[in-house]
């Protein structure tokens, strides 16, 4: 809770106060609870099985309810699903809160949209394409609302500037929650047809068998991300003088693919390629890794083993893909005097020259024990002189645009940076190919 500024939590107060307006009405009048349980109890299993990794699985339960009851039962379909949502991030309850909340306005407004437009007397007469128009307004009514709130809170709780808070958050649900809407259409016209709600709930079926492939696949990217996680750590807690290093090399490969136009899949496989291009220095030993001052040439060499320590330790796990070509070639260079084999320009992977100039970007911008940082304009300045001899010239473009859109921080990487001391000679193999 002491995370969530005060404004934050007074908006989200407000939030859920105007969601118990809407849900008010429900104390008087007929109210179909039967319905209203069905439909939520469906909704809550939906959550449980998906939690917040698969946003939107369970939103056709919610559009269908939009579509069959009034705007105060319909909203109350959601409350119990997301109250007893899995939330990974604390304060759990505070978010569950919100949850609850920012769904409750959005069906609500979606449900008055819908009957505003007639829609319940098509979904009445079990008449499906004059219901698309009314569920066609509902929609974007439904995302508006979802984007409109969400959006408040990143501004307020997260300190998102208003412009990239709002940024592709409507654009970028609207499509899925138009999939969602028809399936949720079909269940209201079932639902009101003469075979009733149980066939209804055969709309379902694909439905959960989505919602479990998505958990499978949720499962399977949480393992492979903590098996990249521990050999990370691992390496972090050996050479101490470069920790944080493999995840801002990580990040800055993935900004060259994206430069390079690459799909998202590819550009996961990169990150994952710069965060592990080191972790064969789990097989050089410690005292050569924290060595300070110049290594000897017996020591370079041992030092220059480990991209093939590294590929040996990652070439049984399947998922990293050529990730692991990454890994064992990251020191070559364009003009074939890297290290291990001296491939040459394209015998080179082209994952290995995203995560070269990443590795010699991030060594030069990061300060370490035995020197300071340099600026970023130097930094790029030297990737660009050594741009066909060391580096691939389209990848070195490729950082210098990415970084002219979005930025970079340079980090601390040890622990404890002592008091500045007289510049040494860079230590070979320690630090990124550049030198």
């Amino acid at each position: 809770m002491e995370a969530v500024p005060a404004r934050a939590r007074a908006y989200v107060a407000g939030v859920a106060l105007g969601a118990l307006s809407c849900l008010a009405p429900l104390s008087t009048g007929r109210v179909p609870w039967w319905a209203i349980a069905l439909l939520a109890a469906l909704h809550t299993c939906g959550e449980r099985i998906t939690g917040r990794r698969a946003p939107g699985a369970c939103h056709p339960v919610l559009l269908a309810g939009a579509f069959l009851l009034s705007p105060p039962a319909a909203a109350l379909v959601a409350v119990p699903g997301a109250l007893l949502s899995r939330v990974e991030q604390r304060p759990a309850a505070l978010r569950r809160v919100w949850r609850a909340a920012e769904l409750v306005l959005a069906v609500w407004a979606a449900a008055r949209v819908f009957r505003a437009l007639g829609g319940p007397q098509a979904v009445g007469a079990a008449d499906f394409p004059y219901a698309l128009l009314p569920a066609a307004a509902a929609v974007p009514v439904f995302c508006a609302v979802l984007a409109l709130l969400d959006g408040s809170v990143l501004v307020l709780a997260e300190h998102v500037p208003p412009r990239r808070a709002w940024r592709g958050l409507f654009a970028r649900s609207l499509a899925p929650l138009a999939v969602h809407a028809l399936a949720g259409l079909m269940m209201a016209v079932l639902w009101r047809s003469p075979y009733g709600p149980a066939a209804a709930l055969l709309v379902l079926l694909p439905m959960c068998v989505s919602w479990w492939a998505f958990a499978q696949y949720h499962r399977e990217q949480a393992a492979h991300q903590a098996t990249i996680r521990a050999l990370v750590q691992a390496v972090d807690i050996k050479d101490g003088y470069t920790r944080g290093h493999g995840e801002r090399v990580g990040q800055a490969s993935m900004m060259i693919a994206r430069e390079l136009g690459m799909d998202d899949e590819r550009v996961e496989v990169l990150r994952f390629a710069g965060i592990l291009h080191d972790v064969g220095k789990l097989g050089v030993p410690t005292r050569l890794l924290r060595k300070e001052g110049p290594l000897t040439p017996e020591e370079r060499r041992i030092i220059e083993l480990h991209p093939e320590y590294g590929h040996e330790m990652v070439r049984g796990i399947s998922f990293l893909g050529e990730a692991r070509a990454a890994v064992l070639h990251h020191h070559e260079r364009m003009d074939g005097s890297g290290y291990p084999y001296g491939l040459v320009g394209g015998q080179i992977p082209e994952s290995a020259r995203v995560v070269a100039v990443a590795d010699a970007f991030d060594a030069m911008t990061s300060t370490r024990s035995y020197r300071r940082a340099r600026p970023v304009p130097a930094a790029l300045a030297e990737l660009e002189r050594c741009a066909g001899s060391q580096f691939d010239p389209r990848m070195v473009e490729a950082l210098v645009q990415a970084l002219g859109k979005y930025g970079w921080r340079p980090a601390v990487t040890a622990d404890e940076v002592p008091a500045p001391r007289p510049p040494t000679a860079p230590v070979p193999g320690r630090e990124g190919a550049h030198r």
